[in-house]
């Protein structure tokens, strides 16, 4: 499948990423904008709306049924708690879980949060495999999990930031690193240790520009891990 027909849904959905983004902290009143910490910029919310439009056209024109992509209620079950909440799932008409999906972005804030983001994403790739190991999701194949992360390209996030070594040395990898970087880093890593199936990071800046970090997490490699997934999985989803 050639995957040019949707980079005008990406830009399309760059341009709502910042337009909600921008709509949602104007709407706060200031001692909102204080008290959140800038939290509307980190979690996404309705700002990723876009790429779910854009998954969600992909999957279908692979020949996923619309009724089986989920965007609302998206509780799987957990093995460390009880439920989590995703941005996607994909199930078959006999209930095999076929595709889940995170989506996560980050403007600003980059000291504040990076840590965070980071321990939310082992920490939900952890509990989705060890659910299915259990037989949370019975009588089925490993599914396909996809992690896709927005950060926004800027001094803040391209400047060196210095790492902390009281006691021992860090991975030389982090050393002389930015926190966009970093993210790379991250994102290969997950994808090297097999939490997720694919990664995909993507910088963007305020005036709507954006790009691929690196060619193994670009947003063609996602798409098509994703599609060839689904296209594996057709099977499932005939009458």
């Amino acid at each position: 499948m050639n995957i040019d027909k949707y980079k005008e849904l990406l830009k399309s959905a760059i341009k709502l990423f910042w337009e909600t983004r921008d709509s949602q902290k104007n709407a706060q009143s200031e001692k909102e904008i204080k008290d959140s910490t800038n939290r509307s910029s980190v979690t996404g919310g309705k700002q990723l709306d876009g790429i779910l439009k854009l998954l969600f056209v992909v999957a279908t024109d692979v020949g996923i049924p619309s009724n089986c992509i989920f965007i609302k209620g998206n509780q799987l079950p957990g093995y460390f708690r009880p439920t989590k909440d995703w941005d996607m799932l994909i199930i078959s008409p006999t209930k095999k879980l076929i595709a889940v999906i995170e989506l996560k972005s980050q403007v600003g804030s980059f000291g504040n949060n990076f840590n965070n983001r980071t321990e939310e994403a082992l920490g939900s790739a952890t509990d989705l495999w060890t659910a299915f190991r259990e037989k949370a999701f019975s009588n089925q194949s490993a599914p396909w999990l996809g992690y896709l992360m927005i950060v926004e390209k800027s001094k803040a996030s391209t400047s060196l930031v210095r790492v902390a070594e009281p006691y021992y040395k860090v991975f030389k990898e982090f050393n002389n690193t930015s926190y966009l970087e970093r993210y790379k880093l991250f994102c290969q890593k997950l994808m090297l240790e097999r939490l997720y199936s694919q990664c995909c990071l993507i910088w963007v800046t305020n005036d709507h520009d954006f790009g691929n970090v690196e060619e193994s997490i670009s947003i063609d490699s996602f798409l098509y891990s994703f599609i060839g997934h689904l296209t594996g999985q057709l099977h499932e989803f005939n009458d």
